[in-house]
């Protein structure tokens, strides 16, 4: 039973990797600051960084995420209940990873202690605590990024323009080969490709690549934005690290099978794992369903996400880096007016559905062991 439960956190892990490592990076992708190989590689970087340092900086997580408070004690150090509890979490993030929605952990974590509880114990259980502990950063958090990730981006945009910097568009030049259909007996069509002509056009930022012009102290604005975007996403990783590898690994707090530093280690490197295997899905929804986005608002975005993530890390709060960081491309999208509207709702849709899953699912593997 103790492998079977190493198992279903290392499955767990692996699947917050899938749905969250690559939130920190989605602006640098979606802005065409990078490649997609690029950004993945420095999200699992930052990411595994982060999970490391949990090991020092993150203690009250550990206690919070372990059910202590929330079920009678009896309860949360069997070996049953921490399995279901890692079931329940793991299959409602790698079903949401494998359809692109990003969900939070936190909430699927909640959901299946919760669930797994009340088919243990029922009536016995304290709900006051999840309201006061779980419910109230939750639900402010992503709010709070709305209003952050668009302030923080009306306050760069001012300052830009006050220090005279600049933008400028490439135009596209170069041959367009023309395809054309040609009617064929038996009404059949076939193409055929004519001559290459030149064409020329000024398109938008997934085609061209929009720059800042000029120089700030000394340096190239362009150059001081990507390293200050680059930076911001680091930290933004840095952090979902710090803030998610406690509550995963929070699962063996109560049972501990090689020791709580191999346990984080564990966990770091099975986030890391599925963040390089099935983050694509995930990563074009957070880059390119959501809002479109230039260099600016992408590092808007991410200062906002690391401010509230550390923040919430340090202080124990359970905040879900997924309301975070989705929250405030809502609010640049909200700003910018380009944010797409049916991507959001379905998103939130998916993050109520998050905890009732998470806790049918426990509940059902709890009754099933």
């Amino acid at each position: 039973m103790a492998t079977v439960l190493l198992l279903a956190v290392c499955f767990l892990a692996y699947a917050n990797g899938a749905n969250d490592n690559f939130k920190g990076v989605a602006s640098l992708f979606g802005s065409n600051t990078c490649s997609y190989r690029t950004a993945l590689g420095w999200a699992t970087v930052c990411t595994f960084a982060g999970s490391i340092a949990a090991i020092f900086l993150a203690q009250a997580l550990l206690l919070q995420f372990s059910g202590k408070g929330l079920a009678p004690e009896a309860l949360i150090g069997t070996e049953h209940f921490l399995l279901s509890v890692a079931l329940g979490a793991g299959i409602t993030v790698i079903l949401a990873t494998h359809i692109g929605f990003p969900i939070s952990t936190t909430h699927a974590l909640t959901g299946a202690l919760l669930g797994s509880a009340w088919a243990a114990v029922g009536a016995q259980l304290n709900l006051s605590i999840l309201g006061r502990v779980f419910f109230l950063p939750l639900l402010l958090s992503p709010l709070l990024a709305v209003a952050l990730g668009g302030a923080l981006y009306l306050l760069f945009r001012w300052s830009r323009l006050r220090l005279g910097i600049s933008k400028e568009w490439c135009i596209c030049v170069g041959h367009e080969q023309r395809v054309m259909s040609m009617p064929q007996p038996i009404s059949v069509l076939a193409v055929q490709a004519g001559a290459p002509v030149m064409s020329v056009c000024v398109d938008e930022q997934r085609s061209c690549t929009q720059r800042y012009a000029g120089h700030f102290a000394g340096i190239n604005c362009q150059q001081l934005m990507d390293t200050a975007h680059f930076l911001s996403a680091g930290v933004v990783c840095f952090a979902r690290g710090l803030n998610d590898t406690p509550k995963i690994a929070a699962l063996f707090l109560v049972l501990p099978i090689l020791g709580a530093q191999v346990n984080l280690l564990l966990v770091a490197a099975a986030m890391a794992l599925g963040g390089l295997l099935s983050a694509r899905r995930v990563a074009e929804t957070m880059s390119h369903k959501i809002t479109a986005m230039n260099h600016g608002q992408g590092f808007s975005a991410n200062l906002a996400t690391s401010l509230l993530v550390t923040t919430a890390s340090l202080f124990g709060l359970p905040v879900s880096t997924t309301h975070v960081s989705c929250g405030a491309l809502f609010g640049i999208g909200l700003t910018s007016r380009q944010l797409d509207f049916s991507v959001v709702r379905n998103i939130v849709f998916s993050w109520v559905l998050t905890l009732p899953c998470a806790a049918a699912i426990g509940a059902l593997v709890y009754s099933i062991v």
